[in-house]
């Protein structure tokens, strides 16, 4: 699974003009599914990002968690993370997982989150959608489970 984490003061999602999702001051989670991720990737990356201290304390300093902030979580499908462009300029998405079993592990991604973070909402799987987001920091991660 590959994730961009982005700190954000804000979020939305939109779909059709409709806000299908939108969180204040947490995380916004672009979030891939490879082809060979399983349950077990769903978890160390939920685990590893819920614990990422990336939240400035009270010396400006990044020691808070967003647990620790009451931080709200935004989770938007981007099966783009998984591009090779190795060749040409067309991306390729063959390492991509198959529709079907992407979303099942991105449900599973949100219903872990939603154990955890006091408020998670999502774009919706498959659909054409206007992201925005106040990029706090700006602040941007990008994590991978093969290198966790």
């Amino acid at each position: 699974m590959r994730a961009v984490v982005q700190r954000v003061s804000s979020a939305r999602v939109d779909i059709a003009g409709e806000t299908v999702g939108e969180i204040e001051r947490g995380l916004l989670i672009l979030l891939g599914v490879g082809h060979d991720d399983t349950d077990e990737q769903v978890e160390r990356l939920w685990s590893k990002i819920s614990r990422l201290r990336i939240f400035e304390d009270a010396d400006g300093k990044t020691n808070l968690s967003l647990a620790d902030v009451g931080g709200e979580v935004l989770v938007v499908s981007q099966f783009t993370l998984f591009a090779n462009c190795r060749r040409g300029n067309r991306p390729s998405f063959t390492e991509a997982s198959a529709p079907d079993e992407a979303n099942r592990l991105y449900e599973r991604f949100v219903e872990r989150a939603r154990r955890d973070a006091p408020r998670v909402d999502t774009g919706r799987f498959g659909a054409y959608m206007d992201v925005s987001l106040v990029n706090d920091g700006p602040f941007t991660l990008w994590l991978d489970t093969d290198a966790l």
